[in-house]
């Protein structure tokens, strides 16, 4: 199907917006008045630059407060004021202007009435070649709810009027989107697609803040699109998000996401089938990009890693533990990606994932379709090949198979190190990988993760940060063997530089404590009101409550299972979690997560 853009979703000037819009490959753009009325372009122009980068104008929005006002008066001036709006369209050469259900104080509740004047209103735009489409706002005086609308719409029967259906008016009334099915698909002039985060507030400030691009918020908007076009709409899908982080970032980025998640969307209700995703099972390796490896080497050692390979062709060291593998890379361009890493100025970065992948040549198709990067890499002769995509925050993800039986696999390209192996402490795996987004990619981020990798989204979470507010939403697969946690948030004592870590499992976690502090181990303290809180939220007996003080080990429990945690002290902004799930818990200790950043806080900056 066709794809449009509301020029509202996009930052920068109009002529910004179009351009932006066309060099990710939308077929249409909404006009919204604003963007017009600001441009020192001139209608004719915004034409002629539209129609160059090879956009149609497809709505000019949004028209307002019209119907159902009583007095004749009014319906004089409205009608004229709508004549003058066809001349500006008749300009654009735009065919179809959006009308909002009125607002106004001085509108009744009166259908026939409502349907009556919007009839002499689609007359008059019948003249000019132009159509309306009547949409129900979610927070409209008298008319609300898409069917309601309809209703109306189909009370005053005239050939050019018809209804919006705007995802987000419908779904955050959380009315039931069954009913589109009964409207005819010819009468269903436009569809505007929204998602957003669930959020207990006022609709109107939660649509003009807070609404973001499907696929990234709590709708089923690609059910209601499925609906809408069961019904037989056959117009563009498009997108109409009032989003503030949006307002403000790069344009050329914000609709490269917006088409993605039309492509997710299409491919999720089968309207054009991408390759299907190969969802990894877990992660094979993080890369660490590090200037002086010699911080990490003792921290590695007392955690039980050994350093067992060394790259045949790049300063990479390999240090494992059980399924748990860790890379650290000390080339000068190792996480030049990156941009909030500050490696080789603030310490290591997270600058790479591997992920296990049965089908590392499916799962780059499945990226590329969705407008993942794929990162271009030099080879050396017998080098496993390894293919990447950048993710949002500019992480590099690799699709590998560690085990691949008659294949060269990552790491055959290690030549094993004389080593003494270190004496481990129970690590097993890589729990998850925690990844801290700039605060305007984090929806991005979301939106990625759930369409390229197939990992099923957690609703987001707001903690509580010593100097903020820290945003988080878990990803996962199905059995949780690959879990990733997206956050965005100050970091202690710099803002711009946020914290990075890697939660590895463990079995016992009191076990793994205790040889770490007999090792000399630096792990991060916890302070005893914490457990003093905890005594009184889960009553844990005295024995064990003891022993969580005096190994500065934090728990929660959910309604599978229990958790027990604790962190190492950061290097630079790096630190390490050791994390013990029993019973099937499926969280990440999210109440603790205030306690662990007061903390983290206190010791950076002391």
């Amino acid at each position: 199907m066709r794809k449009s853009i509301a020029t509202v979703s996009l930052s920068g000037s109009l002529s910004e917006k179009l351009t932006a819009a066309a060099g990710a490959g939308f077929d249409g753009v909404e006009i919204f008045e604003n963007d017009l009325i600001a441009s020192p372009l001139n209608p004719e122009e915004v034409r002629r630059r539209a129609a160059d980068l090879g956009l149609t104008i497809d709505l000019y929005q949004p028209f307002r407060d019209f119907e159902a006002d009583p007095s004749d008066d009014v319906l004089d001036r409205n009608l004229r004021r709508a004549e003058r709006k066809f001349a500006v369209m008749e300009r654009l050469g735009a065919d179809l202007l959006l009308v909002c259900s009125s607002v106004s104080p001085a509108a009744i509740d009166d259908d026939a009435l409502a349907a009556e004047h919007l009839h002499a209103l689609a007359e008059r735009a019948r003249r000019h070649g132009i159509r309306i489409a009547y949409e129900a706002l979610a927070w409209g005086r008298h008319v609300s709810t898409y069917d309601h609308a309809w209703r109306i719409v189909e009370l005053a029967d005239h050939p050019a009027l018809g209804t919006c259906l705007d995802s987000f008016h419908i779904l955050s009334r959380d009315s039931d989107p069954k009913g589109i099915e009964e409207i005819p698909g010819e009468k269903i002039f436009f569809l505007q697609l929204a998602d957003a985060p669930r959020i207990a507030m006022d609709v109107l400030q939660w649509s003009r803040h807070y609404r973001c691009f499907p696929g990234q918020g709590g709708f089923d908007v690609a059910g209601l699109a499925s609906l809408a076009v069961h019904a037989g709409y056959a117009g563009p899908l498009s997108l109409e998000v009032f989003n503030d982080v949006f307002r403000q970032a790069d344009a050329s980025r914000t609709a490269v996401d917006a088409m993605r998640s039309l492509r997710a969307l299409e491919d999720s209700t089968g309207l054009a089938p991408l390759p299907a995703p190969v969802v990894p099972a877990g992660v094979a390796f993080a890369e660490l990009a590090v200037a002086d490896t010699e911080p990490l080497h003792g921290m590695l050692a007392a955690l039980g890693f050994s350093r067992t390979g060394r790259h045949s062709a790049k300063p990479v060291e390999l240090w494992e533990q059980g399924e748990a593998r860790v890379l650290l890379n000390t080339a000068p361009s190792a996480g030049h990606s990156v941009p909030s890493s500050g490696a080789g100025r603030e310490g290591p970065a997270l600058a790479a994932i591997g992920l296990e992948t049965a089908d590392p040549t499916a799962s780059v198709r499945r990226a590329e379709a969705l407008l993942a990067p794929v990162l271009p890499r030099r080879r050396t002769a017998g080098e496993a090949p390894l293919d990447a995509v950048a993710a949002p925050d500019g992480t590099e993800l690799f699709f590998c198979r560690t085990r691949w039986p008659g294949h060269a696999t990552w790491t055959d390209d290690f030549e094993p190190v004389p080593h003494e192996p270190a004496e481990p402490v129970g690590i097993s795996r890589i729990d998850h990988i925690a990844l801290t987004q700039p605060w305007h990619h984090f929806d991005e981020a979301s939106l990625f993760y759930r369409s390229v990798l197939g990992l099923h989204a957690d609703e987001s979470l707001d903690i509580a940060d010593p100097y903020g507010l820290f945003r988080s939403r878990a990803m996962a697969n199905a059995d949780g063997s690959l879990r990733i946690a997206l956050s965005v948030a100050p970091g202690p004592g710099d803002p711009g530089v946020p914290l990075q870590h890697i939660a590895l499992a463990t079995d016992d976690a009191v076990a793994a404590a205790r040889r770490l502090r007999e090792r000399g181990a630096a792990l991060l303290p916890v302070p005893a009101n914490y457990y003093d809180d905890l005594d009184a939220r889960h009553e844990p007996a005295p024995a064990e409550l003891a022993t969580l003080r005096e190994l500065g080990i934090l728990y929660d429990r959910d309604e599978y299972g229990e958790f027990r945690h604790f962190y190492t002290a950061t290097v630079g902004r790096f630190f390490f979690e050791i994390v013990q799930r029993t019973g099937g818990y499926r969280g990440y200790g999210a109440h603790n997560a205030t306690v662990r950043l007061a903390a983290q806080h206190s010791n950076v900056t002391r």
